[in-house]
Protein backbone atom coordinates (compact mmCIF):
# COMPACT_ATOMS: atom_id res chain seq x y z
CA UNK A 1 0.00 0.00 0.00
CA UNK A 2 1.43 3.44 -0.90
CA UNK A 3 2.71 5.48 2.03
CA UNK A 4 0.21 8.32 1.63
CA UNK A 5 -2.67 5.88 2.04
CA UNK A 6 -1.22 4.46 5.28
CA UNK A 7 -0.74 7.93 6.74
CA UNK A 8 -4.28 9.09 6.01
CA UNK A 9 -6.03 6.02 7.35
CA UNK A 10 -4.07 5.75 10.59
CA UNK A 11 -6.63 6.04 13.38
CA UNK A 12 -9.55 6.33 10.96
CA UNK A 13 -12.79 4.37 11.12
CA UNK A 14 -12.58 3.92 7.35
CA UNK A 15 -10.82 0.85 6.07
CA UNK A 16 -7.60 1.65 4.18
CA UNK A 17 -8.08 2.53 0.52
CA UNK A 18 -5.56 1.11 -1.91
CA UNK A 19 -4.49 2.37 -5.30
CA UNK A 20 -6.36 1.43 -8.47
CA UNK A 21 -5.80 -2.35 -8.87
CA UNK A 22 -3.19 -3.13 -11.49
CA UNK A 23 -5.60 -5.26 -13.54
CA UNK A 24 -8.08 -2.36 -13.72
CA UNK A 25 -5.38 0.21 -14.44
CA UNK A 26 -4.09 -1.85 -17.40
CA UNK A 27 -7.56 -1.79 -18.94
CA UNK A 28 -7.83 1.95 -18.29
CA UNK A 29 -4.51 2.54 -20.03
CA UNK A 30 -5.58 0.39 -22.96
CA UNK A 31 -9.02 2.04 -23.24
CA UNK A 32 -8.54 5.67 -22.15
CA UNK A 33 -11.85 6.74 -23.69
CA UNK A 34 -13.69 4.32 -21.37
CA UNK A 35 -11.58 5.06 -18.29
CA UNK A 36 -14.38 6.29 -16.03
CA UNK A 37 -16.77 3.55 -17.10
CA UNK A 38 -14.12 0.93 -16.26
CA UNK A 39 -13.39 2.52 -12.89
CA UNK A 40 -17.11 2.77 -12.05
CA UNK A 41 -17.73 -0.86 -13.01
CA UNK A 42 -14.81 -2.06 -10.90
CA UNK A 43 -15.80 0.10 -7.92
CA UNK A 44 -18.79 -2.11 -7.11
CA UNK A 45 -16.54 -5.15 -6.74
CA UNK A 46 -14.03 -3.39 -4.51
CA UNK A 47 -16.12 -0.97 -2.43
CA UNK A 48 -19.57 -2.50 -1.87
CA UNK A 49 -18.57 -4.77 0.99
CA UNK A 50 -16.30 -2.24 2.81
CA UNK A 51 -19.02 0.43 2.53
CA UNK A 52 -21.66 -1.89 3.94
CA UNK A 53 -19.37 -2.98 6.76
CA UNK A 54 -18.44 0.61 7.62
CA UNK A 55 -22.09 1.63 7.95
CA UNK A 56 -22.76 -1.34 10.22
CA UNK A 57 -19.83 -0.47 12.49
CA UNK A 58 -19.85 3.33 12.44
CA UNK A 59 -23.55 3.95 11.94
CA UNK A 60 -24.77 3.31 15.49
CA UNK A 61 -26.07 6.52 17.02
CA UNK A 62 -25.60 8.54 13.82
CA UNK A 63 -28.16 9.83 11.37
CA UNK A 64 -27.78 8.93 7.70
CA UNK A 65 -26.90 12.54 6.92
CA UNK A 66 -24.16 12.80 9.54
CA UNK A 67 -22.70 9.47 8.44
CA UNK A 68 -22.71 10.58 4.80
CA UNK A 69 -21.03 13.88 5.70
CA UNK A 70 -18.37 11.97 7.64
CA UNK A 71 -17.66 9.86 4.56
CA UNK A 72 -17.41 13.00 2.45
CA UNK A 73 -15.03 14.74 4.87
CA UNK A 74 -12.71 11.75 5.12
CA UNK A 75 -12.55 11.20 1.37
CA UNK A 76 -11.87 14.89 0.75
CA UNK A 77 -8.89 14.53 3.06
CA UNK A 78 -7.78 11.40 1.24
CA UNK A 79 -7.97 13.12 -2.13
CA UNK A 80 -5.90 16.08 -0.92
CA UNK A 81 -3.10 13.86 0.34
CA UNK A 82 -3.24 11.77 -2.84
CA UNK A 83 -2.94 14.95 -4.92
CA UNK A 84 0.02 16.16 -2.87
CA UNK A 85 1.80 12.81 -3.18
CA UNK A 86 1.24 12.16 -6.88
CA UNK A 87 1.15 15.81 -7.96
CA UNK A 88 4.84 16.09 -7.22
CA UNK A 89 5.69 14.44 -10.54
CA UNK A 90 3.69 16.92 -12.61
CA UNK A 91 2.77 15.70 -16.06
CA UNK A 92 4.74 12.45 -15.56
CA UNK A 93 2.29 11.32 -12.87
CA UNK A 94 -0.69 13.30 -14.16
CA UNK A 95 -2.76 10.33 -15.37
CA UNK A 96 -1.97 8.28 -12.25
CA UNK A 97 -2.89 11.26 -10.05
CA UNK A 98 -6.28 11.70 -11.73
CA UNK A 99 -6.88 7.95 -11.85
CA UNK A 100 -6.22 7.74 -8.11
CA UNK A 101 -8.55 10.67 -7.55
CA UNK A 102 -11.31 8.94 -9.54
CA UNK A 103 -10.82 5.78 -7.46
CA UNK A 104 -11.12 7.72 -4.18
CA UNK A 105 -14.20 9.58 -5.44
CA UNK A 106 -15.84 6.33 -6.54
CA UNK A 107 -15.26 4.90 -3.09
CA UNK A 108 -16.77 8.00 -1.47
CA UNK A 109 -19.97 7.77 -3.52
CA UNK A 110 -20.44 4.11 -2.56
CA UNK A 111 -19.97 4.98 1.12
CA UNK A 112 -22.42 7.87 0.90
CA UNK A 113 -25.00 5.67 -0.84
CA UNK A 114 -24.59 3.02 1.86
CA UNK A 115 -24.95 5.66 4.58
CA UNK A 116 -28.40 6.51 3.22
CA UNK A 117 -29.46 2.87 3.16
CA UNK A 118 -28.84 2.14 -0.51
CA UNK A 119 -27.54 -1.32 -1.34
CA UNK A 120 -23.93 -0.75 -2.48
CA UNK A 121 -24.17 -3.98 -4.51
CA UNK A 122 -27.09 -2.76 -6.61
CA UNK A 123 -26.19 -2.57 -10.32
CA UNK A 124 -27.36 1.03 -10.46
CA UNK A 125 -24.64 2.27 -8.06
CA UNK A 126 -21.90 2.39 -10.73
CA UNK A 127 -24.35 4.03 -13.13
CA UNK A 128 -25.28 6.66 -10.54
CA UNK A 129 -21.58 7.35 -9.98
CA UNK A 130 -21.14 8.08 -13.69
CA UNK A 131 -24.17 10.36 -13.66
CA UNK A 132 -22.86 12.20 -10.59
CA UNK A 133 -19.55 12.65 -12.43
CA UNK A 134 -21.71 14.03 -15.27
CA UNK A 135 -20.22 11.60 -17.75
CA UNK A 136 -23.83 10.73 -18.69
CA UNK A 137 -27.01 12.72 -18.26
CA UNK A 138 -28.91 10.02 -16.39
CA UNK A 139 -28.13 6.81 -14.45
CA UNK A 140 -30.18 4.78 -16.93
CA UNK A 141 -28.07 6.07 -19.82
CA UNK A 142 -24.93 5.26 -17.86
CA UNK A 143 -26.21 1.75 -17.07
CA UNK A 144 -26.71 1.09 -20.76
CA UNK A 145 -23.14 2.17 -21.44
CA UNK A 146 -21.83 -0.09 -18.68
CA UNK A 147 -23.77 -3.03 -20.08
CA UNK A 148 -22.01 -2.43 -23.38
CA UNK A 149 -18.49 -2.63 -21.98
CA UNK A 150 -18.24 -6.27 -23.00
CA UNK A 151 -15.29 -8.53 -22.40
CA UNK A 152 -11.81 -7.19 -21.62
CA UNK A 153 -9.61 -6.35 -24.59
CA UNK A 154 -7.18 -8.96 -25.87
CA UNK A 155 -4.24 -9.42 -23.55
CA UNK A 156 -1.85 -8.28 -26.24
CA UNK A 157 -3.59 -4.92 -26.41
CA UNK A 158 -3.70 -4.58 -22.63
CA UNK A 159 0.01 -5.22 -22.36
CA UNK A 160 0.98 -2.72 -25.04
CA UNK A 161 2.66 0.41 -23.76
CA UNK A 162 0.39 3.43 -23.70
CA UNK A 163 1.10 5.73 -26.61
CA UNK A 164 1.56 9.45 -26.07
CA UNK A 165 -1.74 10.15 -27.80
CA UNK A 166 -3.44 7.55 -25.59
CA UNK A 167 -1.93 9.05 -22.45
CA UNK A 168 -3.10 12.49 -23.52
CA UNK A 169 -6.64 11.18 -24.13
CA UNK A 170 -6.68 9.51 -20.73
CA UNK A 171 -5.50 12.64 -18.91
CA UNK A 172 -7.97 14.83 -20.80
CA UNK A 173 -10.93 12.53 -20.11
CA UNK A 174 -10.13 12.22 -16.41
CA UNK A 175 -9.55 15.98 -16.17
CA UNK A 176 -12.79 16.73 -17.99
CA UNK A 177 -15.05 14.78 -15.66
CA UNK A 178 -13.24 14.05 -12.38
CA UNK A 179 -11.77 17.51 -11.94
CA UNK A 180 -13.94 19.58 -14.25
CA UNK A 181 -15.23 22.00 -11.62
CA UNK A 182 -11.92 22.96 -10.04
CA UNK A 183 -9.09 22.27 -12.48
CA UNK A 184 -8.50 25.75 -13.85
CA UNK A 185 -4.76 26.09 -13.49
CA UNK A 186 -4.00 22.99 -15.50
CA UNK A 187 -0.56 24.18 -16.62
CA UNK A 188 0.61 24.70 -13.05
CA UNK A 189 -0.83 21.38 -11.95
CA UNK A 190 1.33 19.54 -14.48
CA UNK A 191 4.62 21.19 -13.44
CA UNK A 192 6.78 18.94 -11.22
CA UNK A 193 6.95 20.01 -7.54
CA UNK A 194 4.89 23.16 -8.16
CA UNK A 195 1.95 20.99 -9.18
CA UNK A 196 1.78 19.16 -5.84
CA UNK A 197 0.04 21.85 -3.71
CA UNK A 198 -2.16 22.90 -6.65
CA UNK A 199 -3.16 19.27 -7.19
CA UNK A 200 -3.92 18.82 -3.49
CA UNK A 201 -6.25 21.83 -3.40
CA UNK A 202 -7.96 20.97 -6.68
CA UNK A 203 -8.42 17.30 -5.82
CA UNK A 204 -9.97 18.23 -2.49
CA UNK A 205 -12.29 20.76 -4.10
CA UNK A 206 -13.41 18.34 -6.79
CA UNK A 207 -14.13 15.60 -4.24
CA UNK A 208 -16.00 17.99 -1.94
CA UNK A 209 -18.23 19.10 -4.81
CA UNK A 210 -18.95 15.52 -5.89
CA UNK A 211 -19.70 14.64 -2.26
CA UNK A 212 -22.25 17.45 -2.07
CA UNK A 213 -23.97 16.19 -5.20
CA UNK A 214 -23.97 12.62 -3.91
CA UNK A 215 -25.49 13.67 -0.57
CA UNK A 216 -28.17 15.68 -2.39
CA UNK A 217 -28.94 12.73 -4.65
CA UNK A 218 -29.08 9.93 -2.09
CA UNK A 219 -30.52 12.14 0.63
CA UNK A 220 -33.41 13.13 -1.62
CA UNK A 221 -35.88 11.12 -3.64
CA UNK A 222 -33.83 10.79 -6.84
CA UNK A 223 -32.79 7.18 -6.42
CA UNK A 224 -35.54 5.88 -4.14
CA UNK A 225 -36.56 3.21 -6.65
CA UNK A 226 -33.11 1.63 -6.76
CA UNK A 227 -32.27 0.96 -3.11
Amino acid sequence: MPLWLRIVDTGSELEPVRAVPESIWRRVLAQPDRALELIAAAAADYFAEPAERWVQIAGAGHSAESLAKTARTKHVRLSRVEGLALGIGGIVTGAANLGGLAWIQARMVFYIAAAYGYDPRHPMRPAELLALWEVYDTPSEARAALDGLGKPMAQTLVENRLSRSGERRLTERLMRFVGKRVVKRTAGRLVPLIGAPISAVQNGGSTAELGRRAIAYYGGEAGSQTR
